[in-house]
């Protein structure tokens, strides 16, 4: 998820800061990648991409929540919540 978000903002928002975090408790892990609006002209995509469709399947896959979402200042937002489980001998594994 993090990839997909950073090469969007890379893609859809060049030059533009991006601020990732990232927060984890006992049972899940979170990530959120924030983007400011371009500060140069963007370019037509380069490349195919699984965009924010490929993000949604993987972040459902694992049972997740993903929201997407444009900031006001014209930057966008991406949010992913992973549950995480230790079932598999005590280690924790992102299932």
């Amino acid at each position: 998820m993090a990839q997909e978000a950073l090469s969007n903002a890379r893609r859809h928002s060049p030059g533009a800061p991006v601020r990732v975090e990232l927060w984890y408790a006992v049972d899940r892990v979170r990530i959120r990648v924030e983007n400011s609006p371009p500060s140069r002209p963007v370019r037509s995509a380069a490349g195919p991409g699984l965009g924010l469709a490929g993000m949604r399947e993987r972040i459902a896959v694992v049972r997740g929540e993903l929201t997407v979402e444009p900031r006001p200042d014209g930057g966008f937002a991406v949010d992913a919540a992973v549950p995480v489980s230790t079932a598999r001998a005590g280690a924790p594994a992102l299932w």
